[in-house]
C-alpha cells in the first residue's frame, strides 16, 4: 500500500473549482506568510507497492502490480476472522465506504473485478465520483505522470483493502483534481469532497490514507480550519479513519528531501474526530494461520516504521482521558488502533474500513464517531471485545526515538489489533 503520508508533485493545473476552494479553506488572518523565494514543488514519497503502478497503463498490467503488491491478501481476512462474519451472513451489505484519494484511477472496477475473480471474490459494487472538479488524465498538460499514476495505484489498494474485508459492500472512489501534498495543498479539495459525500448521504465510512506533517501549515491552529467538514461528517453519522503515516514518530519536510529530525505528528492522523490506523505487521502460514503474534511495523524488517505519536494541534480528547497515565500528555495521541501494514499504514486504513463495513451492516445503519466506545467500554475489555494486544516493537526511525509497544494501550499501536468475529459485535452493541 502507498504510504500514508506522501509527498506527491502538485498538479500545476487547478480548475476554477479548485480556486474557489482554496479561497473558502484559506489560512486564517495572522498565519505566517507564504516564502517569497522559489521553492521546488513539494514531493511525498509513496510506497514501493505504488510507486510499482509507475507505467502500468492497461489493465492487465494494474492487476499484475496488484497481485505482485497484495499477494497474502486473501489470507489476511482469515488471519483478522473476517471469514467467520461472512459465514453467518455479514459480508458488507447494504454498506458504503469510501476512499478519499486525488486522481483516481479510471479503470479501478476493472482492475479490482480481475482481481476478485483471481481470489474467489464477488464482483465489487464500485462507484467514482469527482465531487471538486473533473480529474485531469495522467498524461494532460501540468500533472505529473508519475505521481498520477502512484495515486492510480493508491487507489487500486485502497479499494482492494476494502472488497477483501467487505466484499458485498458498495465502495465509493472520491477523486480530486488536485495532487494532495504537504501543507495545505489539494486539502481543501478533499474536504470538499467530504462535504459532498455528506451532504448527498453516500457513504458511512470515509477512508483516508494521506497525511501531512502538522508543522507544514502556516500555524498549528491554521489545520483547525479544515475541520468544520470532518465535523459535519462525524454529525451526520458518518465514520472516518486515516492511516497514521510511514515516518516513524517524525516526518517529512515541506519542501526538500529528508525528514524533520525530532517528533512531529500528521494530519489528519492527529485529529480526534477521525478514528487512526497504526500499522502492525502479520506473521501467517500458507493457511492464514498466524506463526506469532503480531508486531509493529519498523524500520529494521519493513524499511520505515509506522507513524505514532502527539499531536501539537489537538488537545487530549476526553475519551482518552483514561489513559492519560499511560501517554503522560495533554495532547491526542495515535493510532488508535492497529491492522497490518507493511505495505504503509495506508494500508491499513481501508483494511479497518472494510471492517467498519460488516459493522455497519451489523448495525443495520451508521456507526458515526467509534472513538469514545472504542476507548472507554472495548479496549479495557481487550480480547473479550475483539481487541487483540501488540506488545512488541517500536517506531523509531530516521534518528528520532519513537514509541514502543507495551502491554495494555500503549502509544505505538493504540490499543492493539482485532479479531473482526468478535470486534464487530461488541463495537455494534457499544455504539448503540
Amino acid at each position: 500500500m502507498p504510504l500514508a503520508v506522501r509527498r506527491p508533485a502538485v498538479a500545476t493545473t487547478l480548475l476554477a473549482s479548485a480556486t474557489l476552494l482554496v479561497t473558502a479553506f484559506a489560512a486564517p488572518a495572522g498565519a505566517a506568510p507564504a516564502p517569497t523565494a522559489p521553492h521546488p514543488p513539494s514531493k511525498h514519497h509513496f510506497s514501493a507497492a505504488a510507486q510499482s503502478f509507475a507505467g502500468a497503463k492497461t489493465v492487465e498490467q494494474r492487476v499484475a502490480k496488484l497481485e505482485a503488491a497484495m499477494a497474502t491478501l486473501p489470507k489476511e481476512s482469515t488471519a483478522y476472522n473476517a471469514t467467520k462474519l461472512w459465514n453467518s451472513g455479514i459480508t458488507g451489505a447494504g454498506s458504503t465506504v469510501a476512499t478519499l484519494v486525488s486522481f483516481g484511477d479510471d479503470k479501478v472496477k476493472q482492475v479490482l473485478d480481475t482481481y476478485s475473480r483471481n481470489h474467489g471474490l464477488p464482483p465489487a459494487n464500485l462507484e467514482v465520483i469527482q465531487p471538486s472538479g473533473p480529474v485531469p488524465a495522467c498524461t494532460d498538460p501540468g500533472v505529473d505522470t508519475a505521481t498520477c499514476q502512484g495515486w492510480g495505484g493508491e487507489t487500486d489498494l485502497d479499494v482492494t483493502m476494502m472488497h477483501a474485508m467487505a466484499p458485498n459492500a458498495k465502495i465509493v472512489v472520491a477523486a480530486t483534481p488536485v495532487a494532495e501534498t504537504q501543507g495545505f495543498t489539494g486539502l481543501p479539495e478533499m474536504m470538499h469532497a467530504v462535504d459532498y459525500m455528506t451532504e448527498h448521504k453516500l457513504v458511512d465510512v470515509i477512508s483516508m490514507s494521506f497525511g501531512t506533517t502538522e508543522e507544514n501549515f502556516p500555524s498549528f491552529d491554521s489545520i483547525k480550519t479544515l475541520d468544520p467538514a470532518l465535523d459535519r461528517a462525524s454529525k451526520a453519522g458518518i465514520t472516518m479513519v486515516a492511516s497514521s503515516g510511514d515516518d516513524g514518530p517524525t516526518g517529512g519536510y515541506l519542501y526538500g528531501p529528508g525528514n524533520y529530525p525530532y517528533r512531529v505528528a500528521s494530519w489528519p492522523a492527529s485529529d480526534p474526530r477521525v478514528t487512526t490506523l497504526g500499522g502492525t505487521q502479520l506473521h501467517l502460514d500458507a493457511t492464514g494461520a498466524r506463526t506469532k503474534p503480531d508486531d509493529v511495523v519498523n524500520v529494521a524488517e519493513n524499511g520505515f516504521s509506522e507513524g505514532a505519536g502527539f499531536s501539537k494541534t489537538y488537545a487530549r480528547p476526553s475519551w482518552q482521558n483514561g489513559v492519560k497515565k499511560i501517554t503522560g500528555s495533554t495532547m491526542r495521541s495515535f493510532p488508535d488502533i492497529s491492522m497490518e501494514g507493511v505495505q504503509g499504514t495506508s494500508q491499513s486504513a481501508p483494511l479497518f474500513a472494510g471492517v467498519l463495513a460488516l459493522a455497519v451492516q451489523a448495525n443495520h445503519g451508521k456507526l458515526g464517531q467509534i472513538n469514545p466506545a472504542l476507548y472507554t467500554k472495548l479496549g479495557p475489555q481487550g480480547a473479550k471485545a475483539g481487541i487483540i494486544d501488540v506488545v512488541t516493537g517500536d517506531n523509531s526511525q530516521d534518528g528520532v526515538v519513537g514509541f514502543t509497544a507495551a502491554k495494555g494501550f500503549d502509544v505505538a499501536t493504540g490499543w492493539g489489533t482485532l479479531d473482526a468475529s468478535v470486534f464487530v459485535p461488541a463495537l455494534v452493541k457499544a455504539v448503540r
